[in-house]
């Protein structure tokens, strides 16, 4: 399944899930949006923002280097902090384990998150998915966001992704939160 088709179908699943905790909440959907793109606009005021891919696909890297915009509509940025091995590239449907912390941009104050989650520091805590295989729901239950730096890098990288709702977790989208996640690569071992 496409990623437009994809997020096609999870947008409309959000909104479903979203209208009666938004009435609950006194919010409508697309005050929850707003929010959401306040909380992303006041955490990537604090970073260098390359709006383009390079298009050689030769990202800067490091802790100082900017986040790239993605996709057309910002919902997606990406910082690329390790490039990975060249000619390590994924394929459809590879095996693809993965390391993540993930912080709810929400409680993104003066430069600090108060909180985050994840697996990263779980020993034997390694997670998968199927690139670009979103009817397994080990994929599916992630997001497409997750999987997209592996369009441009190889599968060794690491990197730091802005995710807006409707690419993140089912309970992001049904949430209307925006995350940023620190995340690792690995292919399996044979």
């Amino acid at each position: 399944m496409k990623i437009k088709n994809l997020t096609g179908i999870c947008a409309a699943a959000a909104v479903m899930a979203i209208l009666p905790a938004g009435c609950s909440d006194n919010k409508t959907y697309a005050e929850l949006l707003t929010d959401e793109n306040h909380y992303v606009n006041t955490f990537l005021a604090d970073q260098r923002v390359v709006n383009e891919i390079p298009p050689d696909t030769i990202f800067e890297t490091g802790e100082n280097a900017p986040y790239y915009r993605l996709d057309e509509d910002g919902n997606m940025y990406m910082q690329v902090l390790t490039p990975g091995t060249p000619d390590n590239k994924v394929e459809q449907n590879d095996l693809i384990y993965f390391r993540f912390t993930r912080y709810p941009i929400a409680y993104y104050k003066d430069g600090e998150f108060t909180t985050s989650d994840g697996n990263d520091d779980v020993l034997g805590g390694n997670l998968s998915f199927r690139f670009g295989n979103f009817e397994l729901n080990s994929s599916y239950s992630f997001g497409a966001g997750i999987q997209m730096p592996l369009n441009y890098l190889p599968i060794d990288a690491e990197v730091n992704i802005v995710i807006k709702s409707q690419y993140g977790m089912p309970s992001e989208m049904s949430n209307v939160m925006p995350y940023l996640y620190h995340i690792r690569y690995f292919k399996p071992k044979i």
